[in-house]
């Protein structure tokens, strides 16, 4: 095996990994390349203390980094080895190391998963009243424990639920200036390299409280255009059985897992995570799975529409100045 990984290989890795979602595309991440390992780090500078105080989406969305690159490694015909948060005490920062080395064996369905990756975008635009079929919700559920997770699908009930915790959450957020002025550092305008620019945000819900996050902070962006969204939607809780940062990570890894697999059955996704940036009404989106556990991620399923992800930054700008 060579001492290093051959720049254009670098190149495909990252260029995937930096593909995976993070909250308000932030791309809180960086990467020291040694040989064959790979470390993630998390970018102290693209964190969101207003509304991520504790650094759990940033690591959510590491973990998604994470297995984007496990998966387009398998199709440069590597196979890896990884830790999630190693050293969480001496190295808080170090959130995945992943070992690249060659492989005989390839994982076929990491290696689909690669081609999904570019046609993945958050889809804020309505569904058609279909429900996900049955099939897909299985399959779903599979790819979330295939990483360590737990997919729970809600019921009308449920749903409800929801859409009163996401009316608590806004009702909180009134005079919350630190967390609008963040907000509106990251949303809105043209955003040609990170955050989320306005073409992305989909129209606004016509009733309220909405099954989709209503991302608009700018006077043009609250004017957009309304939309009528499902009646129904499809909604489900991604958790882990614990709280640790390796866990937050693993559910990352276990939410690109998802995504991916609903791209590849024609199913898109958005999220409705307001709540669990409060710690009590994240409990209590948790009680609605009726599992234990800790919720990552309240995610909306419907029936895909033809998009675009939002732009990354060059690829240089996530490596140490020495490797740029």
């Amino acid at each position: 095996m060579s001492e290093q990984l051959p720049t254009a290989h670098v190149d495909i890795l990252l260029a995937a990994a930096v593909a995976a979602p993070s909250m308000h595309n932030t791309q809180p991440w960086r990467f020291e390349i040694d040989g064959h390992v790979i470390d993630v780090y998390l970018d102290g500078s693209r964190t969101l203390p207003a509304e991520d105080p504790t650094g759990r989406a940033m690591r959510i969305a590491a973990g998604a980094a994470t297995f984007n690159l496990r998966c387009a490694a398998e199709t440069l015909g590597y196979g890896t080895w990884f830790g999630l948060a190693p050293y969480p005490r001496e190295e808080p920062d170090l959130l995945a190391r992943i070992v690249i080395e060659p492989s005989g064996t390839r994982n076929e369905e990491l290696a689909d998963l690669a081609e999904q990756i570019p046609h993945r975008h958050t889809d804020r635009n309505p569904s058609d009243a279909t429900p996900i079929a049955e099939d897909v919700r299985v399959a779903l559920m599979q790819a979330a424990y295939a990483e360590g997770a737990e997919l729970t699908w809600l019921g009308e009930t449920e749903v409800r639920a929801v859409r009163d915790l996401v009316l608590d959450t806004d009702l909180r957020e009134i005079g919350d200036w630190h967390r609008s002025a963040e907000r509106a550092h990251w949303i809105g305008g043209a955003r040609p390299v990170e955050g989320i620019p306005s073409s992305a945000l989909g129209p606004r819900p016509a009733s309220y409280p909405g099954t989709v996050r209503d991302m608009g902070t700018k006077p043009l962006d609250r004017m957009r255009k309304e939309s009528a969204f499902e009646a129904h939607p499809d909604l489900a809780v991604l958790s882990t059985g614990y709280d640790e940062p390796a866990d937050q990570v693993a559910a990352g890894a276990a939410l690109e897992r998802v995504l991916l697999t609903a791209v590849r059955a024609g199913v898109s996704a958005s999220f409705l995570n307001q709540p669990l940036e409060f710690d009590d009404l994240r409990a209590k989106v948790q009680q609605l799975t009726q599992r234990p556990g800790y919720a990552d991620m309240i995610i909306r399923f419907g029936h895909s529409h033809p998009g675009t992800g939002t732009a990354r930054r060059p690829i240089a700008d996530f490596l140490p100045k020495d490797r740029q």
